[in-house]
């Protein structure tokens, strides 16, 4: 009898073996390796773990400011003494009202980042010196920064939430918290967390940073056999365009509003990262669903935090329980009849009878309906394709070595787009590149 246990727990055993087996497999296949043990970076990404589960628990005791910041949450920093290092928290009180407008609990995003799992290594084909580590679900991306790139972002946290309170579906990356670990005689180092814009991502094979220029875009596909992640420029997406359908308009002006406000910052260099998926047919049915755009009109409404309304806007979304019944058994015929997917702008009229569809109202707004999924904000819907789309990189300002810079590229490359221009410049190239390759 005892054997026969030992043999199932051995058997157990094999197979969880095997199964982590072929997950590290297949994440050194997509560029994501696990940071076991003898992996360089495995202490810093440990000490890094507990000191968050320390800041973030301290932070789930205190609540979440209700009303209007104030310019102590900005200033606030909190240290936590571990034994062998020091964990700094920066401004934890926007962060974690900024982290309450997500669809997430504070639970979930400290058992996402301190879970029993290693993080893991992004190794792509990025020109950053920046080491780029993942969460073992990979939801979120934890980056190593400047100094400069701290002070720089903390300074602008204000203006970066007013933004995201007038525009809560912005296109923006989401920077979730702002930290430093502090090993005495050994170093410190500043990081930031943020949300995964590529989240999930088991379907997705092709990534592209785009930055609306020419010069330097262009990225040779083939792996050689490395195991990294290519991330594809503005010039491999020659040809290809960005297929929304009704949510075109929505999209281009968000890009719009999003690029003015980093003009604002008098930065540049910013890029669109974009990734794209077939939707299953599942989905493609999911769409027409009554049920689905409650709970997608509902979600939305919940991350309207715009300070310009005392309280969120309502819209007929529902009629009674038996014209709810006769609606579904309708979508249902109609899907029977037609595998074709209507417009999502002349669905919502039909279905409320009425001109001014919610659709309409929210882009009154600047609202969109956001999709049911986890990771809303960076995810677009178009008639067949999932979009994941995000603006990253908005660290880098129009210096005087910018503008030095600026002079040499007009020199070695006359008459062609490069990166170093001008903010208002730069602004409008990146717009009307999205413009232009939308639709």
């Amino acid at each position: 009898m005892a054997r026969k246990k030992t043999a199932t727990v051995n058997s157990r055993g094999a197979t969880r073996r095997r199964y982590w087996w072929q997950l590290r497999q297949q994440w050194r296949m997509l560029g994501v390796f696990e940071i076991d043990t003898e992996h360089e970076f495995y202490h810093l990404t440990t000490t890094m773990k507990e000191g968050l589960q320390t800041a973030i628990e301290a932070s789930m005791d205190t609540p979440v400011p209700e009303d209007t910041l104030t310019a102590e949450h900005f200033k606030a920093v909190e240290t936590q003494r571990h034994q062998g290092f020091e964990i700094e928290t920066f401004a934890a009180p926007v962060f974690a009202k900024l982290r309450s407008s997500l669809d997430m609990t504070e639970r979930e995003y400290v058992n996402s980042l301190c879970s029993g799992g290693n993080y893991l290594q992004f190794v792509s084909n990025s020109k950053s010196k920046a080491d780029f580590f993942v969460t073992n679900d990979k939801r979120f991306f934890l980056k190593t920064q400047s100094r400069r790139e701290v002070q720089f972002l903390l300074s602008n946290l204000q203006a970066y939430m007013d933004h995201l309170e007038k525009n809560p579906h912005s296109l923006m990356v989401r920077f979730l918290g702002v930290h430093r670990i502090i090993i005495p005689h050994q170093f410190k180092k500043y990081f930031i967390v943020m949300q995964s814009v590529f989240y999930p991502d088991e379907r997705i094979n092709i990534r592209y940073d785009v930055k609306g220029c020419e010069v330097g875009r262009w990225t040779n596909p083939d792996t050689d056999g490395k195991q990294i992640i290519k991330v594809l420029k503005d010039n491999n997406f020659e040809g290809q365009f960005i297929t929304l359908g009704p949510e075109k308009p929505w999209f281009v002006d968000q890009v719009k509003l999003d690029a003015a406000f980093l003009k604002e910052l008098n930065v540049l260099d910013y890029s669109l990262l974009l990734a794209h998926q077939p939707l299953h047919r599942d989905e493609l049915r999911g769409k027409r669903s009554l049920a689905n755009f409650v709970v997608r009109a509902t979600k939305s409404l919940d991350m309207d935090v715009s300070p310009t309304e005392s309280q969120p806007p309502t819209f007929p979304l529902l009629r009674d329980e038996e014209q709810q019944e006769q609606q579904e058994q309708q979508e249902q015929q109609e899907e029977t009849d037609s595998p074709d997917c209507v417009s999502e702008g002349i669905q919502l009229q039909e279905m409320n009878g009425r001109t001014d569809s919610p659709l309409q109202e929210f882009h009154e707004h600047h609202h969109r309906l956001l999709p049911n999924c986890k990771n809303a904000v960076h995810v677009i819907d178009g008639p067949e394709r999932r979009y994941f789309v995000g603006i990253i990189d908005i660290f880098t300002v129009y210096n005087w070595k910018k503008k030095l810079e600026n002079v040499w590229k007009n020199l070695r490359f006359p008459g062609r787009d490069f990166s170093t221009v001008r903010p208002d410049k730069y602004s409008s190239r990146f717009c009307q590149w999205i413009q232009n390759r939308t639709k």
